[in-house]
């Protein structure tokens, strides 16, 4: 082998191990780096969730379906939502009245949207009730903002709704019973949230046609999450009847 070839090939294999060390001190110091510890972000206050879980609060809007026995097929329907009056949920505050509207319906799911009327099983609802009660930070005394216990025709927003001896009819698409800004009277400070229980009293069709009714007793509950201030809840004056 040739001086200058011996030469060569020295040169290179000192290239390369200078190379390989380089690598070798990157790769390490790569390792390091990346083996230090990272700090665990701290939730801010928007995510730390709240200590009221509520649909109604988080979304705005509450709506349930609910079936009872022996009547299958129908489908009941509660929908609850602020009125325009305090639309904020995350701004409902211990202190100050707060507003909500309600509607209550019956479907037949036997049936299609678009079927005639006659087709579909009638259902009626004769009283309509409201508990209420509040649930505080440190278990204080439990307070009732808000109470309804009434006929439901004599209150439903339409002055002349459908109806029989059993009540008004709540059949969609012809009948529903709706109540408009309702007032939840407010509470102590420590208050974190308040549940509303609907208690519907109905009597429902047994068939299309029929005459024969079979009553049913259908219940809600609706959670809302009241958060800590001890500012008033904002109202805002809008007329009686809007939503």
């Amino acid at each position: 082998m040739s001086t200058h070839h011996t030469s060569r090939t020295r040169r290179l294999g000192l290239v390369g191990a200078l190379l390989a060390l380089s690598v070798g001190l990157s790769s390490c110091s790569l390792l390091e780096r990346g083996s230090d510890p990272v700090e665990a972000e701290t939730p801010s206050a928007s995510q730390t969730p709240d200590l009221y879980d509520s649909q109604f609060t988080r979304d705005g809007t509450f709506q349930s379906h609910i079936s009872a026995d022996g009547v299958k097929g129908i489908d009941f329907v509660y929908t609850l939502y602020p009125t325009k009056s305090t639309p904020r949920t995350n701004e409902w505050y211990p202190r100050g009245a707060k507003f909500f509207s309600f509607t209550f319906q019956a479907y037949d799911l036997t049936k299609k949207l678009r079927d005639p009327f006659a087709t579909k099983r009638k259902v009626y609802l004769d009283r309509i009730k409201v508990t209420s009660r509040t649930i505080t930070s440190d278990g204080g005394k439990t307070q009732r903002p808000y109470e309804l216990d009434a006929s439901a025709r004599a209150i439903t927003f339409d002055p002349q709704p459908a109806s029989t001896k059993y009540g008004m009819l709540i059949t969609s698409p012809k009948g529903a019973f709706e109540l408009r800004n309702q007032r939840i009277k407010g509470t102590s400070l420590d208050t974190r949230g308040i549940e509303l229980t609907f208690t519907a009293k109905v009597s429902v069709q047994v068939s299309p046609g029929s005459s024969s009714f079979v009553q049913r007793t259908i219940k809600q509950t609706v959670p809302i999450g009241i958060f800590e201030s001890e500012e008033k809840t904002k109202k805002a004056k809008i007329p009686i009847n809007a939503n």
